[in-house]
């Protein structure tokens, strides 16, 4: 028996409970794993509260955590036990022991640690796929990074800026503009303060932004729209205040043929190559020092529903793990 945290029933953080877990050999295709570290996102929240559905109540929560294979099954080549991995999408992180598909875990090199490797793989991939396949950001691109100061935001806004291009983030308070202009967005507009169209305006001369790139949903959508130029991208990649109302099309011909996408991860990670490439190209831009993963908070897995009424809150900066 291991210690998991599971949910009977979607709801509110109360969900959640700690208890014990009976798990299986692992079958082929499979690994055994051993959680170092687990990662706190907030697609967690999302399958809690029913948001996304889960495949089965009750489930254990959470999609990514870095630890060390204790077995593998009939037909695992690529692993085996006492390697460093990190599962990158698979349900059922916040556990002590948990058995994942091994296609959905990559070799963890030893430069990166367990907490950076729990906290980075969602928020970096998502990063990744945001700057080099949603919208291939090249130098002199400006581009706009809501919740800069958030897990996914900080790496985006240093990623940004390596490749780069002017980065303008949005926060919502004094110590998350400090924060987000430390990991190298060049402007940071304060949404509580300042209309964060109109200083986007401002700030570029009139010239806008090539892309925006919004997790926050609901609150953003609508006005980042007024922030692009012509043919800019809106990339949406999350509801954090709420999933985007339908709106008229039209409003995409009369704001100058702008471009409107809402992509996930588990789409660009469907095939195993492309994965591997993705997690690569992250971990070199970690390890090359462009891309620093500030772990800011950590939590004994059995506090998980605390850690989801801080990351709810906006109390969080940069990333948040649950430890074993």
């Amino acid at each position: 028996m291991v210690k998991a945290i599971r949910a009977h029933k979607t709801g509110g953080p109360e969900v959640l409970q700690f208890e014990d877990v009976a798990l299986p050999q692992p079958g082929p295709g499979e690994i055994l794993m051993r959680n170092r570290a687990i990662g706190l996102n907030f697609i967690d929240t999302y399958f809690r509260s029913g948001l996304y559905p889960a495949p089965q109540l009750p489930f254990t929560l959470g999609n990514e955590s870095a630890g060390d294979v204790l077995a593998v099954g009939p037909n695992v080549t690529e692993f085996k036990a006492g390697d460093r991995v990190v599962v990158v999408s698979a349900l059922g992180a916040y556990a002590e022991e948990r058995i994942v598909p091994a296609a959905s875990v990559v070799a963890l090199p030893d430069g990166v640690s367990y907490e950076a490797a729990a906290s980075m793989m969602l928020k970096g991939l998502t990063a990744e796929y945001l700057l080099h396949r949603t919208y291939k950001v090249k130098p002199g691109d400006t581009i706009l990074v809501h919740a800069a100061a958030g897990a996914t935001g900080l790496i985006l806004c240093q990623w940004g800026k390596a490749l780069g291009a002017t980065v303008i983030g949005t926060v919502g308070s004094k110590e998350k503009a400090d924060l987000a202009k430390a990991h190298g967005a060049d402007h940071v507009i304060n949404y509580r303060e300042e209309d964060f169209a109109a200083r986007v305006k401002e700030i570029t001369g009139g010239r806008l932004c090539d892309v925006v790139y919004d997790g926050v949903g609901k609150d953003t959508f609508m006005k980042s729209l007024d922030t692009l130029k012509p043919f800019g991208l809106m990339a949406s990649f999350g509801n954090a205040s709420g999933a985007v109302e339908a709106f008229n099309l039209g409003i995409l011909s009369a704001k100058g043929s702008l471009y409107v996408t809402r992509p996930t991860l588990n789409t660009h990670t469907a095939r195993r190559e492309t994965m591997v490439a993705m997690a690569k190209n992250l971990f070199e831009a970690v390890t090359s020092g462009k891309v620093k993963v500030p772990v800011n908070a950590t939590f004994p897995l059995k506090d998980a529903a605390e850690a989801h009424r801080l990351l709810e809150s906006r109390g969080t900066t940069g990333s948040t793990v649950l430890i074993p």
